[in-house]
């Protein structure tokens, strides 16, 4: 900023803070401030002046001061005695009696490329390039040696005689001259270097004796000590990373202290490598030095990044008060063991009401709301679609947050479900006051050219209270509908269809969506189309006569969205109408042959695509005609593994390390030829290294292909899933506790990969719903589920789990995570329930007491599959 600071700093009482008459001086020097110096840098007198080095200058000033005729006291100011205007950007400076002048004190400026520049007072003596010089590090001088020393960017320490510099070339030029050539000047040659491997923070020199001096320099971690010529006297390796230090004497001999400033807010002090003492601070020093200020020895200064200056000493405040003498009485152990009795018969019954924790009152510290926007952004942020021809869209979201009390470190993360993506996800806010209300916005839009399995997003904030406890709280929103579907053509055919009864008379289609059909002179209209920007439609229709909704479409999980959105928008127009009764239910039998298929087809999308093989093999078997034998014979491993079709994630995987690691051998190959002095024929290695490369960039095309597709086929399951799960609730009137579990047993995963599916989780978790909640009796209970999940050879044991979790739902099923539930269950359930098939035996008996279980029902097929028919088709409503 530019502000030159003087202070004279006075003890004060603990919490009073700073006194305005601890600054002395305050001027704004406008240039930005590298580096103070205080030194003899007048000529003709001794006096002490200060060195203040700016970025393109060089100022010398003196300090004065006038006694005050006012109870202000005395007035100081400062004077400019000379400047330097420098041509070069400075980076730091050092000051000495460089060459043992006698009275006075020269300046060394180091300049950001890497020159030396020396100035002799008033007047500019010489200046020399440092050889090889990339950075510039920090640089001190010696007055023992008369040497200045540095850090170089080759992450070693220089050490130059003054003599060296002064005589050596003029350093006008970086280049050598012709005159350099002849030897008319002398070359800049290094005294000695000591190469410590790491980038230095500072360098300090320091000499207690007339015998000896040290030379301490500060890395990133570590510091070393080394002597006069260079030798390492000791080093310390650093626990945490530092920040500045300074050695200063020691009262025992022949040792040094160092005090140690680290990023952690700590200063540790060393005698020699030995630590001694560890202090807090409240801030991270940047500088630290010792001081005696108003006759207190020992005082340590420390100055932080943002200008807070702290004068502190080590050891605590002596206490001159002495309690006086109690007179001592015996104690009444009796009257001791009561009173404790009833503090923990007190403690008990604390415990007991209110558990471990205790329960205290909900406090709104931070409230999260998020309002979206009626309309769409006037300009779209969509960016990179894949949508199609279609406009895509986006609207804007506004989440506030308004909090009670002072809160840190508050994050907000914002997440929908994809394709559905955010214009910025994460934002980051301090509040430093209570009582303030922040309000961001973002936009959303669809990315993909598939549809999401839902459309509600969550906006989770993640929050510090002022006692450090860390808070979590979120908020969700729900998009609207036309964001991601346009009004289209109704159809009157279409493959999956389904039939919602209500309790209410039906209502006009345009009240509910307003917005996808045009205003008709029939007010009631009963049929309306829906075009996702994905390209595929839904058929909406209401009964004129009956209380009843059909949705239809070519898609089994496109019907979801529409009728999600369906029952929402009823249930917030009877809320409006001020009726309470207002009920949804299904009474058609369970689409579980279209979900089969659905999963069938997410299983089957686990594995390496037929086509992406088939892509190998031709870009294969091109080179085979040209190749060795050995490398047909890997084109006939890959054909035998197309076959068979079959090959999971990590067969892919092991195929693709393969093919690197032959690829890496021809090329080891290839190099030893082109290195022999004598050439030999390649033998086709040219050949073979061009076509596995071709192989091993179609392999990573198809895995990053094959993820591509994985994941919407993992959407659409998840859209299907919904969907059944909402007509399981439906159809058994379940409540929203049962509907939650059923969430939990279905969608366990955001999104599946090769070391967890989608398939495995939901096995394992509806066989445990079968064996606990649902069994039917205490030989279910008994079998043992495996702890271990791993993909499995189909999907015919959960096809069937999902079909018995549904048929006992049927009859009469609970679902529940209490302790009660490993109970067996105590209704009356018409027909045998098969257990859950542990092994290839029982599977064949759930097949055999499935067939028997369905001959009791009306209007169905005698000896078909479980796995084929759903539990209620054909049964009449």
């Amino acid at each position: 900023m530019g502000y030159l600071r003087i202070f004279n700093p006075h003890p004060v009482k603990t919490g009073d803070g700073a006194q305005a008459e601890d600054l002395l001086l305050e001027v704004h020097l406008r240039d930005p401030i590298l580096q103070v110096e205080v030194g003899k840098f007048v000529s003709g007198t001794e006096m002490l002046h200060l060195a203040v080095l700016h970025s393109r200058k060089l100022c010398v000033y003196s300090v004065s001061g006038s006694l005050g005729n006012v109870e202000h006291g005395t007035q100081y100011q400062i004077k400019l005695m000379y400047e330097h205007n420098l041509q070069r950007t400075a980076c730091n400076m050092t000051y000495g009696s460089f060459g043992g002048v006698k009275g006075r004190d020269l300046i060394c400026i180091q300049s950001m490329d890497g020159m030396l520049m020396v100035f002799e007072q008033e007047s500019y003596a010489f200046g020399r390039f440092l050889p090889g010089s990339l950075l510039p590090g920090p640089l001190a001088y010696s007055s023992r040696t008369d040497s200045f020393i540095t850090v170089s960017s080759c992450r070693q320490v220089e050490s130059y005689k003054y003599q060296v510099l002064a005589f050596a070339t003029d350093a006008d030029k970086r280049q050598e001259t012709e005159q350099q050539k002849l030897g008319s000047g002398k070359r800049l040659v290094v005294d000695w270097t000591l190469n410590i491997g790491e980038q230095a923070l500072d360098i300090c020199i320091v000499s207690f004796n007339q015998s000896a001096s040290s030379v301490f320099v500060l890395g990133e971690r570590n510091f070393f000590c080394l002597k006069d010529n260079g030798q390492i006297r000791f080093m310390k390796k650093l626990d945490c990373s530092p920040s500045c230090f300074l050695p200063y004497c020691s009262v025992s001999e022949g040792t040094i202290n160092t005090l140690i400033g680290n990023h952690n807010n700590m200063l540790h002090v060393y005698q020699d490598v030995t630590l001694k003492w560890a202090t807090q601070l409240p801030h991270i020093p940047v500088a630290v030095r010792v001081g005696c200020l108003h006759d207190l020895k020992g005082v340590i200064v420390t100055l932080s990044d943002d200008g807070h200056l702290q004068c502190s000493y080590l050891g605590t405040d002596p206490s001159l008060f002495q309690a006086p003498k109690v007179e001592s009485r015996e104690l009444n152990y009796d009257e001791l063991d009561v009173e404790l009795k009833e503090l923990q018969k007190i403690i008990k019954d604390v415990n007991k009401s209110q558990g471990v924790w205790p329960m205290t009152e909900r406090e709104d510290d931070l409230k999260v709301s998020a309002v979206v926007s009626p309309n769409f952004d006037s300009v779209s942020q969509s960016t990179d679609v894949e949508v199609g021809a279609d406009l895509v869209p986006s609207v804007t979201v506004k989440v506030t947050l308004q909090n009670r009390v002072t809160l840190q470190k508050i994050r907000l993360s914002v997440y929908v479900q994809p394709p559905l993506v955010l214009t910025c996800d994460q934002f980051t806010f301090e509040f430093m006051a209570p009582e303030m209300t922040r309000t961001v916005g973002f936009s959303v839009y669809l990315k993909g050219s598939y549809l999401p399995s839902e459309l509600e997003g969550n906006a989770v904030v993640s929050y510090s209270r002022p006692t450090g406890i860390p808070r979590v709280s979120q908020c969700k929103f729900r998009l609207p509908l036309k964001l991601i579907c346009l009004p289209g053509q109704p159809s009157k055919t279409a493959s999956h269809k389904l039939t919602i009864d209500t309790n209410k008379s039906p209502v006009s289609l345009l009240s509910l969506f307003p917005g996808f059909a045009n205003q008709s002179e029939d007010d009631q209209v009963n049929v309306m189309g829906f075009r996702f920007l994905g390209g595929s439609r839904v058929t909406l229709l209401a009964s004129k006569t009956s209380q009843r909704y059909r949705i239809q479409s070519e898609q089994f999980e496109d019907l979801w969205l529409i009728t999600n959105e369906l029952i929402i928008r009823l249930q917030e127009y009877f809320e409006k109408q001020g009726i309470k009764d207002f009920a949804c239910s299904f009474s058609g039998s369970m689409p579980l042959q279209e979900y089969f298929e659905l999963i069938d087809h997410h299983f089957e999308r686990i594995y390496f695509d037929l086509v992406s093989y088939l892509m190998l093999l031709k870009l294969g078997l091109k080179e085979v005609n040209k190749i060795p034998s050995f490398f047909s014979n890997h084109v006939s491993v890959l054909h035998t593994c197309t076959e068979k079709l079959r090959i999971n994630g990590e067969k892919l995987e092991e195929l693709l390390s393969e093919r690197a690691v032959q690829f890496r051998a021809i090329q080891r190959r290839l190099l030893t030829r082109f290195k022999d002095k004598t050439p030999a024929p390649l033998q086709h290695l040219d050949t073979l290294l061009d076509g596995t490369y071709k192989q091993v960039i179609s392999l990573a095309d198809a895995v990053e292909e094959n993820q591509d597709n994985l994941f919407q086929s993992f959407t659409r399951l998840k859209s299907a899933t919904h969907l059944v799960i909402l007509l399981i609730g439906l159809w058994q009137k379940l409540s929203a506790d049962q509907i939650a579990i059923l969430e939990a047993a279905f969608l366990p995963l955001q999104q599946d990969t090769q070391e967890l599916g989608w398939e495995e989780t939901v096995d394992a978790a509806i066989s445990h719903l079968l064996k606990t909640c649902l069994s039917k009796s205490s030989k279910e209970q008994a079998l043992n589920l495996s702890s271990q999940l791993s993909i499995p050879k189909d999907t015919s044991r959960l096809k069937k789990h999902i079909t018995l979790l549904c048929d006992r739902l049927a009859k009469g099923g609970r679902l529940c995570l209490s302790t009660d539930a490993a109970a067996p269950q105590t209704m009356v359930m018409p027909g045998g329930c098969a257990t859950i098939p542990e092994s290839d035996l029982e599977e064949r008996s759930v097949e055999q007491d499935s067939t028997e279980l369905f001959t009791n029902h009306k209007h169905l097929i005698v000896e078909t599959p479980i796995a084929e028919v759903s539990p209620l088709q054909g049964v009449s409503e």
